[in-house]
C-alpha cells in the first residue's frame, strides 16, 4: 500500500502550482475546472512518483494557519544531500520566502530546514 496523493486547497492556484514547479520540478496535469461547482485543480507529479493535488473553489474559508496545529503539518522534500538542502534554503530565502529554520541536524538525525510557502504552509527541505 502507498499514499496515492495528498491534496490541499489554495487561494492562488496558478502561483502555488508555479512554486512547486520552480523549486521541486513538479509536472502539472492540464488545468481542470468543473463549470457547475467552480472547483479547479491541478495534480502535480514529482520524480519519485509522489503526487500533490492543488485545489480551489469559490467561497473557501481561509482561517489563519498556526504553525503548530492539528491536521496536516508540513510537506517534506528529501533533496538527496546536505548541499542541496543548503542551496535550496538559500535560494528560497533570496527569493523572499520566510525561512523558519536554517539547515541543521535534528535530534532524530535528519538534516533539514523549514520554509513557509506563499500561502503559509510549512515546507521541509531534508535529507
Amino acid at each position: 500500500m502507498h499514499i496515492e496523493h495528498v491534496a490541499m486547497y489554495v487561494n492562488d492556484l496558478e502561483t502555488v502550482k508555479d512554486f512547486f514547479v520552480k523549486y521541486f520540478g513538479a509536472q502539472p496535469t492540464p488545468f481542470y475546472q468543473n463549470p457547475k461547482s467552480g472547483f479547479k485543480s491541478y495534480f502535480l507529479s514529482f520524480d519519485d512518483g509522489a503526487r500533490l493535488e492543488l485545489m480551489n473553489r469559490p467561497s473557501m474559508e481561509d482561517a489563519p494557519k498556526a504553525l503548530f496545529r492539528t491536521g496536516l503539518s508540513h510537506i517534506a522534500f528529501n533533496l538527496g544531500s546536505t548541499e542541496k538542502v543548503d542551496e535550496m534554503t538559500a535560494r528560497m530565502h533570496e527569493d523572499g520566502l520566510r525561512v523558519l529554520h536554517l539547515p541543521r541536524t535534528t535530534g532524530d538525525g535528519y538534516y533539514e530546514s523549514c520554509v513557509i510557502d506563499l500561502e503559509g504552509n510549512l515546507i521541509e527541505l531534508m535529507v
